[in-house]
């Protein structure tokens, strides 16, 4: 399998899991993995919004193990901003990453992929729903759930599934971080307390999603035992949102 964004984060997760159960696995991302990934996993240094650099990548895993059966797309950027603060530096920071970064996963793994293989894209219920400041972000995760319903449609003749994961909070050091920011919807209170308050207000199990959970969500989707799921953006979010 291979993962875009698998140096941290949930993307991490996401490669270790798979690691673990013994799949052979490939990541890329802008920099160095830190902490060091095991060594049987293969790392490529790869900006997603460059097609031809991603294009290679799959390349290298196809060289290496042939074909992937799973690609998940999860290099993103989370940041909030008011709408009269946005400039086209933070659109194309945003939208190119997240938006193009899919598409172009998502052509990468089409190109090679056979009968059997899954994609699935790491989307939000940022996706699903909208929230003040973050009108750019929303945008590009509604735009993730399109393509997975779209190439749903596109690749299921050819037996390939494709499926996306929406997660609400999910404390990495990444998320934190943009929490932190001052127009972030934690609006300058203490980030972890505002997490809590969050969980016991908007979640209906009282608690956030941890990445482990999202990766096991990712791997359920891989696997046999989902085989006639397709076209689906899954909530896995303690029940923020129910549906």
């Amino acid at each position: 399998m291979a993962i875009t964004g698998g140096t941290r984060g949930i993307g991490r997760s996401v490669a270790e899991l798979f690691h673990d159960r013994g799949e052979a696995v490939a990541v890329c991302g802008r920099s160095d993995p830190e902490p060091a990934l095991p060594p049987e996993i293969l790392f490529g240094r790869v900006d997603v919004r460059d097609r031809e650099a991603l294009d290679g990548f799959v390349g290298k895993v196809v060289e290496q193990w042939g074909a992937p059966n799973v690609f998940v797309n999860c290099a993103g950027v989370s940041r909030w901003r008011a709408v009269e603060e946005i400039d086209e530096a933070f659109v194309r920071e945003v939208l190119d990453t997240i938006v193009r970064g899919t598409l172009w996963g998502c052509a990468a793994a089409a190109k090679v992929m056979t009968e059997g293989g899954c994609i699935v894209n790491i989307s939000s219920l940022a996706g699903k729903r909208g929230s003040a400041n973050n009108s750019v972000y929303c945008a590009a995760k509604f735009a993730v759930n399109g393509i997975t319903q779209a190439l749903a449609k596109e690749l299921g003749p050819r037996g390939i599934r494709v499926n996306a994961v929406c997660p609400a909070y999910v404390p990495t050091p990444q998320v934190l971080a943009a929490l932190a920011e001052p127009v972030s919807p934690a609006r300058g209170q203490d980030v972890e307390q505002y997490l809590e308050q969050f969980a016991a207000t908007q979640t209906a199990l009282g608690r956030l999603s941890d990445a482990h959970e999202i990766a096991e969500a990712v791997y359920f989707l891989a696997s046999p035992a989902a085989s006639a799921i397709t076209g689906q953006c899954l909530n896995v979010d303690c029940g923020t949102l129910p549906q």
